[in-house]
């Protein structure tokens, strides 16, 4: 068992066990957890409840933008393990990639960034992107050494009631901390839109999120309908039309392709309209809806064969298809849902950092109701490259907020930082 193991907590084991000389605690004598009096100091003198493990801060989440926060916190000073821990959902390293359908191959994946201070080299484009990033996370983790738990489900964030520091709830034990660095991502939630007839419908209803790749028996030979105007609709139609019977495309609003290339102006000015929304406290759209389709050779050819021609968004669903406003249907085997994803946020819901709007509203990646939370891979943060900047620019804040708080902070070198 390693030293500071929440499962500690869970067993209710008695021994009183702190780490010399850092910052994180584990005081086991008796589990507390709902009285607020309870609490022992750790190896530094600080306060802290009976039952938790302390420490500076928090990472929930592994992927690209978790990662970054992690390495950049280790860069500046903090000991993985002891000053900071990374919680992942996920059963293995690779963030959301793990779960990508065996056809996306690393060849095919649309700007994929390494991570910070360690480059993604000599990988085979032929191999699913699943395996290739999945290799190349758990060899940054060892690398780094980062020491992240999992699988460690996050249950919910709350104010600790003392001390200025959060309680992270989780199934296998509770932390403490003065900062979280949220960087849960989006894979968990798919958007599922409600439709009328959705439950009529005798066909097959799937998700991007479980899409298993073009041969399945939900496409072969079948009547498929690929509901999205994203990256994820055009990959999934252009495998699909060549296995199943027929296909038909749906989205909401016209889908615009992009025929020049896509600069860096460009990708600033995009990432520009994307975090307006979050400043002004609204939910985010993602970057592709704001930079348009690239228009590749192989998407040229589907819209010339009619593969990629837009159908407007059905009105309801049928027992054996779907039905237009106007009365007009089209018979469908399988509904493919492309719609996206949202922001996995719900365990940050007892700190009430929602907008009116409906958003969380950011400073950069500090949320402006509660600086002790960062989102990094939210909104305008949400690609490859905008996690790693994300990443360091949050853990600059969270130094900051620190020293504001008369906490010890390691010493770095301004270029650290």
């Amino acid at each position: 068992m390693r030293e500071g193991d929440p499962s500690d907590v869970a067993r209710g084991q008695g021994a009183t066990r702190t780490r010399a000389g850092g910052a994180a605690a584990l005081v086991t004598d008796a589990v507390l957890l709902g009285d607020p009096h309870a609490r022992g100091k750790d190896s530094g003198g600080r306060m802290v409840r009976r039952g938790m493990n302390d420490v500076a801060v928090v990472v929930v989440g592994a992927g690209q933008a978790g990662l970054s926060s992690a390495y950049h916190l280790r860069r500046t000073g903090w000991e993985p393990g002891t000053d900071f821990v990374v919680l992942d959902h996920s059963p293995a390293p690779g963030g959301a990639w793990q779960f990508r359908w065996p056809t996306l191959t690393y060849g095919r994946v649309h700007g994929m960034h390494a991570l910070p201070g360690m480059e993604l080299t000599g990988a085979d484009p032929g191999r699913p992107s699943s395996e290739v990033i999945g290799e190349y996370f758990a060899a940054y983790e060892r690398a780094f050494a980062l020491r992240v738990r999992r699988p460690v489900d996050v249950r919910e964030v709350r104010d600790a009631g003392w001390g200025g520091r959060l309680v992270v709830r989780t199934a296998q034990g509770d932390w403490t901390a003065r900062a979280v660095i949220n960087a849960t991502g989006t894979w968990d939630r798919p958007f599922w839109p409600r439709v009328p007839g959705q439950e009529l419908f005798r066909g097959r209803q799937l998700h991007t999120a479980q899409y298993p790749g073009p041969r399945s028996d939900a496409f072969k030979g079948r009547r498929v309908v690929v509901v999205g105007g994203g990256t994820s609709a055009v990959q999934h139609l252009l495998e699909i039309a060549e296995v199943a019977r027929e296909t038909l495309w749906v989205t909401r609003r016209p889908p615009r392709f992009r025929s020049d290339s896509f600069g860096e102006e460009a990708g600033r000015a995009a990432v520009a309209l994307v975090e307006e929304r979050v400043r002004e406290g609204l939910p985010p759209r993602s970057v592709v809806s704001v930079t348009g389709l690239p228009m590749t050779e192989q998407v040229r050819r589907a819209r010339e064969s009619g593969v990629l021609e837009r159908h407007p968004m059905f009105a309801r669903l049928a027992e054996d298809g779907v039905v237009w406003a106007d009365g007009g249907r089209a018979p469908a085997d399988t509904v493919l849902w492309a719609t996206g994803f949202r922001p996995v946020i719900d365990h940050l819901a007892p700190l009430r950092l929602r907008e009116p709007g409906g958003g969380i509203r950011l400073e950069g990646t500090r949320v402006s109701r509660d600086p002790r939370i960062h989102l990094v891979g939210y909104g305008p943060s949400a690609s490859t490259i905008g996690a790693n900047r994300a990443g360091r620019s949050a853990v600059r804040d969270v130094r900051a907020l620190l020293a504001e708080g008369n906490r010890e902070v390691p010493a770095v070198s301004p270029a650290a930082v």
